[in-house]
């Protein structure tokens, strides 16, 4: 495997001694926000989070949003377990002194399991979508959504630019047993907006007297608010 360190802490073997006992290619970068373009060229990328863990958040973030993003290990000591959060967009985490069985085992796992969500992760612009884990990723920062609000994103993002009524929104998502009203449609779409930010609300379009479409390009008909949803 290629592997890409982003440490400013010196040789990889320092960071993780169990290297040494392992028959794979490894770079070392310094740690800094910005400069992760060479992690599409590697298999996995490992970040150094033993030290400066506002510089690992960042370029874990950074990574996560970059066009082709890597499966992304961050190596941690004992006192870091209580600051490092999912909201990085790690995949997976390891301490410094792990043995080199653990260490192969974990880089083998995170290599197969970026093949497998390949097909299962859509990415629309800034916005990347995994069916597997239920994680939106948006600049590489996750979304908190509900379960039916990831629903109703995943379900316009496998779609794009098709315009949907409320109905067939709220058959496709909510099934054919729900019997609550079609605004209801109307308030996830505003949600979603919301969590989107006003930079990115307009990746879902309104087109009036129809319904909703997510528009790749943002170019919206009518940009959503409560009266234009309503005009939907």
């Amino acid at each position: 495997m290629k592997l890409l360190i982003f440490s400013d802490g010196g040789s990889a073997k320092t960071l993780l001694p169990a290297l040494e006992f392992l028959d794979h290619s490894v770079s070392v970068t310094p740690l800094r926000l910005g400069e992760v373009a060479g992690a599409a060229e590697h298999d996995i990328v490992i970040v150094d989070a033993t030290d400066d863990l506002a510089a690992a958040s960042s370029t874990c973030r950074s990574i996560g949003a970059s066009e082709r993003s890597r499966p992304v290990l961050v190596v941690v000591d004992e006192g870091g377990l209580a600051v490092i959060k999912s909201s990085w967009g790690f995949d997976d985490w390891l301490l410094p002194r792990a043995r080199p069985a653990e260490l192969e085992t974990r880089l083998r796992l995170l290599v197969e399991g970026a093949r497998t969500s390949r097909t299962s992760r859509a990415r629309i612009g800034d916005l990347s979508i995994d069916e597997e884990t239920y994680i939106v990723r948006l600049r590489g920062t996750p979304l908190d959504l509900t379960f039916r609000e990831f629903e109703l994103l995943k379900y316009l993002a496998n779609n794009p630019g098709r315009v949907f009524t409320r109905s067939q929104l709220l058959q496709e998502v909510w099934g054919y047993d729900y019997f609550g009203g079609t605004r209801t449609v109307d308030v996830h779409i505003r949600r979603l907006r919301a969590k989107l930010g006003t930079e990115h609300e307009q990746l879902i379009g309104t087109v009036r007297g129809v319904g909703y479409k997510l528009d790749p390009a943002g170019n919206n008909i009518k940009r959503g608010g409560a009266g234009t949803d309503l005009d939907a």
